[in-house]
Parts: C-alpha cells; sequence; structure tokens
C-alpha cells in the first residue's frame, strides 16, 4: 500500500511505525520541521499542505491531525479517491463524523477510526474468550481510564473546545464508550457528568457515564485528567465469569488480562492470567487490519460508523450534563 501521513506529531509517528512494509509516500504537517522529520525517518516527500498530500499518488491517507482538522482532511482524502485510515474521535461533532461517513458511503471508500486499544493484546485475547460464551450472558461493564495531565496542560489543544470538540470524554472516555460498545453493542445514556474538577480550563477534566444497551445490560464507566498515577482498568462480567484487562503498557503498567471462571459452587473462582509485557503492538495490527478490510474490501474493526455512534454519545453527554 502506498501511503500518505496528515499530521507528523506523536500520533504520525506512531503510525507511520506501524506501517513497516509499507511505502510512506509523502508526509504532511503544518510545521515544516516536523513534517522533514519525519520525513528524513520514512524516506517520504514532505508537505505543508494537506490538499497536496491526499491528492499524491497514494492508496490511501493517515490522517493524525487535532480534532478540529480531522474531518475536513479525511472528507478531502475520500473525494480525491483515498481509503482513509482517521484518528478517533473522526471529528469535534456527531455532526463532522457524519460527513466523513456520507463521503465515505457516497465514494465507496473504506474508512478506518483509529480505535487502536480493540488491537491490544489483552482485548484480543479478552473478546477470543468472550466470542467462545464460557463467561454467559454478560451483565455489565466497569471501567476506569486517566492520567494526571502536566504542568501546562490547561494550555494545550485539548484544553481548547474550538480544537478538541471537548475535554476527557471526547478524549479518552472516547476509547472506554468505543470498548463497551464492542462487547455489549448499541448503547444509550442514563447519565453523565462532565465536571471541571482541577484544571483551569473550559472544558471537562473527568467524565462519568452510565450507558444501557438494548439488552439492559449497564457500562459505568469513569475517565479522569485528574489520576495521579496513570491507570487503564477494563472489567467485563458475565454470569458465568469475570474478564480483567489492566495496563496498557508503559506508564499504565504492564499490560494483563484475568479471567475469572466462576465454579457450580461458587466460591473463589478458577482464574487464569495472561500477561503481555512486551512492547506496544496495538497500532501495528490495527494498521494491518485496514489493510485486510482494504484489500477484502470489508468493514474494519472499528470504522466510521462506529465513530458515529461514539459521537452520538459524546454530543448526548455535552448537550444533556454539561455544568
Amino acid at each position: 500500500m502506498r501511503l500518505a501521513i496528515v499530521g507528523c506529531g506523536l500520533i504520525g509517528k506512531k503510525r507511520a511505525a506501524a506501517a513497516a512494509g509499507h511505502e510512506i509516500v509523502i508526509v504532511c504537517d503544518r510545521d515544516e520541521s516536523r513534517a522533514q522529520q519525519l520525513a528524513e525517518m520514512t524516506k517520504a516527500r514532505a508537505v505543508t499542505g494537506w490538499r497536496e498530500a491526499v491528492k499524491a499518488d497514494v492508496d490511501a491517507v493517515i490522517v493524525a491531525t487535532t480534532h478540529g482538522q480531522l474531518a475536513g482532511i479525511a472528507i478531502g482524502a475520500i473525494e480525491a479517491g483515498r481509503h482513509v485510515l482517521v484518528e478517533k474521535p473522526a471529528g469535534r461533532t456527531l455532526a463532522e463524523a457524519q460527513a466523513i461517513a456520507a463521503a465515505a458511503a457516497k465514494h465507496k471508500r473504506i474508512v478506518k477510526t483509529g480505535f487502536n486499544h480493540r488491537f491490544h493484546p489483552a482485548f484480543l485475547k479478552a473478546r477470543e474468550i468472550f466470542d467462545s460464551g464460557v463467561l454467559g450472558p454478560l451483565m455489565f461493564i466497569r471501567a476506569r481510564y486517566g492520567h494526571g495531565g502536566r504542568v501546562g496542560y490547561e494550555k494545550e489543544w485539548r484544553a481548547q473546545p474550538a480544537i478538541s470538540g471537548g475535554g476527557e470524554l471526547i478524549d479518552q472516555g472516547s476509547h472506554l464508550i468505543d470498548l463497551s460498545r464492542w462487547f455489549l453493542g448499541d448503547l444509550t445514556v442514563d447519565y453523565a457528568a462532565v465536571p471541571t474538577l482541577f484544571w483551569d480550563m473550559r472544558t471537562d477534566d473527568n467524565c462519568f457515564m452510565a450507558l444501557r444497551s438494548k439488552a439492559g445490560q449497564l457500562a459505568w464507566l469513569h475517565a479522569s485528567w485528574t489520576e495521579w498515577k496513570n491507570t487503564f482498568s477494563f472489567e467485563i462480567f458475565g454470569r458465568d465469569g469475570k474478564l480483567v484487562i489492566d495496563g496498557l503498557g508503559g506508564s499504565y503498567g504492564a499490560e494483563r488480562l484475568t479471567f475469572y471462571r466462576m465454579l457450580p459452587q461458587m466460591g473463589p473462582p478458577e482464574t487464569t492470567v495472561f500477561d503481555y509485557p512486551g512492547e506496544d503492538q496495538s497500532w501495528r495490527t490495527e494498521f494491518e487490519d485496514f489493510v485486510a478490510a482494504v484489500n477484502d474490501d470489508r468493514r474494519p474493526c472499528g470504522d466510521i460508523t462506529d465513530a458515529v455512534a461514539n459521537l452520538a454519545i459524546v454530543d448526548e453527554i455535552y448537550r444533556k450534563y454539561r455544568l
């Protein structure tokens, strides 16, 4: 696959590394020095205008910019005939994601949304166990995800709603919503709170959500920018067992999946632990799924329709529950 990458910051570099083995033809960033740096790493041509990048002779475009640019560039790439991998949340608003979906349908292009957490090995194994049916009917999900920011965090782009579309809800909260939807299906909002508790910013630094599936299962989720020790915990409760994913590697701690299987006599469960101490391979595995979806003309795992469903929940919470 011949690729263009628009956005040469941290995530753009991760996407470039994940695409090893494919030809990165052109890279783009408004900051010329960042574009040049990634171009040297990938032996690509560097430009500062995204329109030039999406019109280059490429098969697909990776859009790894700040939220405010995602939709416009993704739509431009689709209209240029390219398949697209666009970072989550795919836009600042529900309307922006819907516009991408409409363009993808009109031009018959594959659009993958960057929900890389689905591709962490602990989640892939959890999905395998879930699909086997041994958990029994699902009852609820409980999850926490957060970090503590850094000095000056309130001045960064994520704290500016005009660029980001929101705060922690649209940031790490989007991952929790997506993962919950992956296991429970479509969700509606029972209750939410999106307060600003610590940071001097015009958007939320915490989000609390109670979401419900059509079958009545609950997802109780909390994402935080005031988590002074980075944390990730995702628990899936079935009538016959429980799955717990802890850590994402790095500052979030070693990635681990624990399967607790209930016994007929109840009491202490049968416990199986899967440890994943290696480097984070989710970006590469997700990119492989995108390539396979393009080659097979199928829906990728976590596509633009998932982003639309995700942002529908985010949009409702901001409209109804923002203080």
